[in-house]
């Protein structure tokens, strides 16, 4: 009876809420369904759909990967200086980082599996079903995603279910995967970086610490807007452990990975024009437009100004202010996933390395799966910020025969170890 009570009470806090909450729930649906209906129909009539060519192999799927694999890999940055460096503010936003990062993964292999056109092909993205090519950069980047997956789901889990059952972690078993994960979060969007580093087109050495400089700034982007939003809503009515100092310190973090990221493009920039790179030709048609050609000059300069912008106010005197560090964090986002997703697929493919110049437009059904996958990681991730919040907040608790909980749990920071 009593483990009946304790299932509809898991139940009610997962599904039941205000009308904001189903309003955002049936906005995720919508998005899901259009996603599901527009795959149907690339999955009968092939690729062509899509704006995806020869000459543009690579487009809005792979684009979306690229980021979301730097955004899951932002979860060392909290990470670390909450368990290396025994940063304790960091150990309450723990959680919510590495369930970001589980959404983010999953969202990536959605993207990669609608790439690939064929469900059947799929199963050789699965580690012991399918054939492998080792040493592939392709095959260890498909490993080092599900592995990274892995430990995502494992380590929150793990943390969670110990304080639904007001027990402390074991530290043995949970620090040594709490360090493996720090070094699988590096190489997840190392190994992408490579991979883009050995094409022809791009073929850039500084392309993997820009990959994680990047990462850094739009992984903790999102985060800071999640948390202020949860502290906007729900800590208006039940004290949230989060406090705002975590907020500022974690867009420090921001700050630096983004000064990183636009002195690094800087520098490729500079080197590009002024040694006449033969990446010249692909700057020049981002940024000014080539052979009458100019259908990305626009968002490219958006994209760089935007990244400015919110590096601005990320040092401005107010950037302690809550909407000031919502519009940064928006700016950053947005910037990084243009500059960083279609504007880096756009750099290695036009002009071809014949000399061609073929423009990329996604077509709508390609927006509409986009949308559907995006939707659909966001769906997965308000659900477990649903019950997570609650478990965090000592409301969602085991509790004995008698229906009183087993022990009362002092306050205790979010991973739950000192």
């Amino acid at each position: 009876m009593v483990k009946e009570k304790e299932k509809a009470k898991f139940y009610s806090f997962l599904f039941r809420g205000g009308l904001g909450y189903y309003l955002w729930l049936s906005i995720l649906g919508i998005g899901i369904v259009l996603g599901i209906f527009s795959y149907i129909l690339q999955y009968k009539e092939g690729l062509i759909i899509t704006g995806m060519r020869d000459p543009f192999p690579w487009g809005l799927y792979i684009a979306n990967f690229v980021f979301l694999v730097g955004m899951a890999a932002a979860a060392v940055v909290i990470i670390i200086p909450a368990y290396v460096y025994h940063y304790e503010p960091f150990k309450d936003i723990c959680i919510f980082g590495e369930l970001l990062a589980a959404c983010s993964i999953i969202m990536a292999l959605l993207f990669v599996m609608v790439d690939l056109g064929r469900l059947d092909r799929f199963w050789h993205l699965i580690p012991g079903l399918g054939q492998f090519n080792l040493p592939s950069l392709m095959s260890w980047d498909v490993l080092v995603l599900w592995g990274y997956l892995l430990l995502n789901f494992l380590i929150p889990g793990y943390l969670l279910y110990c304080k639904y059952q007001n027990n402390a972690p074991n530290k043995k078993l949970l620090l040594p995967v709490i360090y493996l994960s720090i070094g699988w979060a590096i190489s997840i969007h190392t190994v992408t970086a490579f991979i883009f580093s050995s094409l022809s087109t791009i073929d850039q050495a500084i392309l993997a610490p820009r990959f994680l400089a990047s990462a850094f700034t739009s992984g903790p982007a999102f985060l800071i807007l999640i948390l202020i939003l949860v502290l906007q809503i729900i800590g208006q009515y039940t004290p949230l452990p989060i406090e705002k100092k975590t907020l500022y310190r974690l867009a420090d973090i921001l700050s630096v990975a983004l000064f990183l990221n636009l002195f690094m493009l800087g520098s490729e920039i500079f080197l590009e024009f002024y040694t006449h790179s033969p990446h010249l030709a692909r700057r020049e048609y981002l940024f000014f437009g080539l052979n009458g050609h100019h259908a990305y000059v626009m968002p490219s300069w958006i994209s760089i100004t935007a990244q400015f912008c919110a590096l601005l106010l990320l040092l401005s005197p107010r950037r302690h202010n809550l909407k000031i560090l919502d519009i940064s964090c928006i700016l950053a986002f947005v910037g990084v996933w243009f500059e960083k997703g279609i504007g880096l697929i756009i750099f290695g493919f036009i002009p071809s390395i014949f000399g061609e110049i073929f423009e990329y437009k996604p077509s709508i059904p390609e927006i509409m799966i986009t949308i559907g996958i995006w939707a659909f990681g966001l769906f997965i991730f308000t659900l477990l910020l649903k019950i997570t919040i609650p478990i965090e907040l000592g409301k969602l608790v085991v509790r004995n025969k008698e229906g009183i909980t087993q022990k009362k749990r002092p306050k205790i920071s979010g991973a739950i170890i000192k």
